[in-house]
């Protein structure tokens, strides 16, 4: 089943992001190459590709897992959960509709 890693980053909390950043998506490369990761981003903090120093104010993953709790587990082992930039983390099933 799919879920939804919804995150809210905490203020000033880019230098932190940009630091985990490496071994974040390295995490993401490996859920693709399973065949298991449907879409994953941040939220720019403005209205822009590149915020530059205005950052991020979280993140969505929408990713294949086989329960509810290892979907929450891998969330809560994310390296920016262990880097201390998230302030919320919201794991939801997920229901893809289209395409």
């Amino acid at each position: 089943m799919y879920y939804m890693i919804l995150s809210e980053d905490k203020p000033d909390s880019l230098p932190r992001r940009m630091q985990a950043r490496p071994e974040h998506l390295a995490r993401l490369e490996k859920l693709k190459s399973q065949g298991r990761l449907v879409i994953a981003g941040p939220n720019p903090a403005i209205d822009a590709e590149d915020p530059g120093p205005a950052g991020f104010t979280g993140s969505l993953i929408v990713a294949e897992f086989e329960s509810l709790e290892e979907a929450t587990e891998w969330a809560n082992e994310d390296p920016y959960a262990a880097a201390d930039v998230y302030d919320t983390l919201t794991v939801k099933p997920y229901k893809k509709v289209l395409p």
